[in-house]
């Protein structure tokens, strides 16, 4: 994939096997009208060596959604070796509401460890969905039970 940095990429790119090596999740200040700012939520992770920044639009305090995803230059804070992960575009949220996400599921054990994008996008309540569940990770998986 030959994309430049800064560049919005559309979920549908990012469709199918990759190597997840860092996740960072972050609250930003993002410039809204003029010289106005605001508070978003921010998530970065870094497949096959790219760096994707997903911000959220926060709308009015009620109401979110995804404003973009892009390539972003970033330096990633939390990397971790890398994850064979299967990134697929979905259209439907956990309650079967319209949505627009992008999930990364674990090819070694099926969970979803990312989720990213907007939930109950044809509902008056959409929201910014950003969900890093680094306990799913088959490498996070205990290797022995607690139990005797």
């Amino acid at each position: 994939m030959d994309t430049k940095r800064g560049t919005e990429v559309a979920f549908s790119s990012l469709v199918g096997e990759h190597l997840l090596d860092g996740v960072d999740m972050s609250s930003e200040q993002v410039s809204r009208w003029g010289s106005s700012y605001e508070n978003a939520s921010v998530i970065r992770f870094r497949l096959d060596g790219m760096v994707y920044t997903a911000v959220e639009d926060p709308s009015d305090g009620y109401r979110s959604s995804m404003d973009r995803l892009y390539v972003a230059d970033d330096e990633m804070r939390n990397v971790f070796a890398p994850v064979k992960v299967l990134v697929r575009q979905v259209d439907h949220g956990r309650y079967g509401s319209a949505s627009d996400l992008l999930e990364m599921i674990d090819c070694a054990n099926g969970k979803t460890i990312l989720r990213v994008g907007t939930e109950n996008c044809d509902d008056y309540y959409p929201s910014f969905v950003a969900d890093w569940n680094p306990q799913d990770m088959a490498v996070n998986a205990p290797h022995h039970s607690l139990q005797p």
